[in-house]
């Protein structure tokens, strides 16, 4: 059996975020987005045998009709991977592109595989957030103490109105926090710190002429994530309406934009490193998965970031960039303020209430962000975070080498 050994990412890429429904990616499927990443990735390792790939593992959140199957190899064999390279797709909501990473690491440092694919992947604008046949267990509609115990029937907006009233998080609060998120991933944008990390995607758009009967295809090149709006004010912000309690605070403006994207990153043991030459971006750390109760889901960050720090043997401020998972200004506040974390090092760039949050892909993608992020920046360790539907929490800690 062989020793433990390290996991180095020697590549990480995502495709631009589009909004959901009418956005970039409307009529584009998950599994041709997972196939950009994973080619765009492979790009980057000219010198990687791809046969040396030992399997790719995808998160999805919602594995069904255009994304089930098992995602996972479909991508893979749409990207052109070797036929020897297997794939698996695995499901813990919104970490589940963290997940993925998580899995292939361990696969390399418990001495099982030297390169390993790790992704995410979602549209949700072709799947529904639940799914387009939800059928849950009808004993939470018999027993009201059950209703909590399933995050996702209780209502993901639901549980940020719980955090915000715990944690005492007030509309005015979220709303600048929500405008800040638009405000940082523009000037980013601006800066152009996000084209590291983002391949550019080709969209075809098809009209049809009734008269004639004829088909138009125009094609145009996205490279910027689409949710960001530079007229957002905090004033406008203020004015939306709640969503989901006539009486509370979260709102579609201090929520995450529902979404579509993909992300891909490539793993390799220092053995593999050394054998195709490859340049390591960063060094996987650690990783913690936790359990919440379902009703204040929002709060996971907080019983995983602990963990995570415990596992890597570091201190809070050891960490130099924060990818926090924004799926509500509320439950991103009550993380930052309980915790105590240097809100100067959390999501710099902006985070999902800006950019976007495409479920089960945004681990992977807030990975690249992350990873890019400390190579630019000449920082040392990076983190990414989230909390999960149905009560879970996750984070991952990376170090640039």
């Amino acid at each position: 059996m062989k020793q433990v050994q390290e996991a180095y990412i020697v590549a990480a890429t995502r495709t631009p975020i589009g909004r959901s429904h009418r956005g970039y990616f409307r009529n584009t499927r998950p599994d041709d987005l997972l196939a950009t990443a994973l080619r765009a990735a492979l790009a980057q390792v000219p010198g990687l045998d791809p046969k040396a790939i030992e399997d790719v593992i995808c998160g999805c959140a919602i594995p069904e009709a255009q994304q089930g199957l098992n995602v996972a190899r479909i991508g893979a064999v749409l990207a052109g991977l070797p036929k020897s390279v297997g794939g698996i797709t695995v499901n813990r909501f919104c970490a589940s592109g963290l997940s993925a990473v998580q899995m292939a690491a361990d696969r390399i440092r418990v001495g099982e595989a030297d390169v390993m694919i790790a992704a995410g992947t979602e549209s949700m604008s072709m799947v529904p957030m639940m799914g387009n046949s939800p059928s849950l267990s009808p004993t939470i509609f018999t027993n009201p103490d059950d209703i909590e115990s399933y995050g996702i029937a209780y209502g993901m907006g639901l549980t940020a109105e719980k955090v915000a009233q715990q944690w005492k998080v007030s509309r005015d609060a979220q709303d600048e926090f929500a405008y800040q998120s638009h405000m940082k991933a523009i000037a980013a944008m601006k800066a152009g710190e996000f084209a590291s990390e983002i391949t550019p995607v080709e969209v075809a758009e098809r009209s049809v002429n009734l008269e004639s009967a004829e088909v138009t295809v125009n094609t145009r090149t996205v490279n910027l994530d689409e949710g960001a709006r530079p007229d957002t004010t905090v004033e406008g912000l203020s004015k939306l309406r709640t969503v989901f309690s006539a009486r509370g605070s979260v709102t579609a403006g201090n929520s995450s934009q529902t979404s579509d994207g993909a992300g891909a990153l490539i793993l390799a043991s220092e053995a593999a490193v050394k054998r195709f030459g490859l340049k390591p971006l960063a060094r996987f750390v650690s990783y913690a998965s936790r359990g919440v109760p379902p009703h204040i889901m929002g709060i996971g960050p907080i019983e995983a970031i602990p963990a995570a720090l415990r596992y890597a043997g570091l201190n809070q401020n050891d960490i130099d960039w924060i990818e926090l998972n924004e799926a509500f200004a509320a439950q991103s506040l009550a993380v930052i303020n309980t915790l105590g974390l240097d809100a100067s090092k959390v999501n710099p760039m902006g985070g999902a209430i800006a950019l976007g949050h495409p479920l089960g892909a945004t681990g992977a993608i807030r990975s690249a962000t992350v990873i890019h992020a400390l190579q630019r920046k000449n920082l040392k360790y990076g983190m990414v975070t989230m909390c999960v539907g149905m009560g879970q929490g996750a984070a991952g800690i990376f170090e640039r080498v």
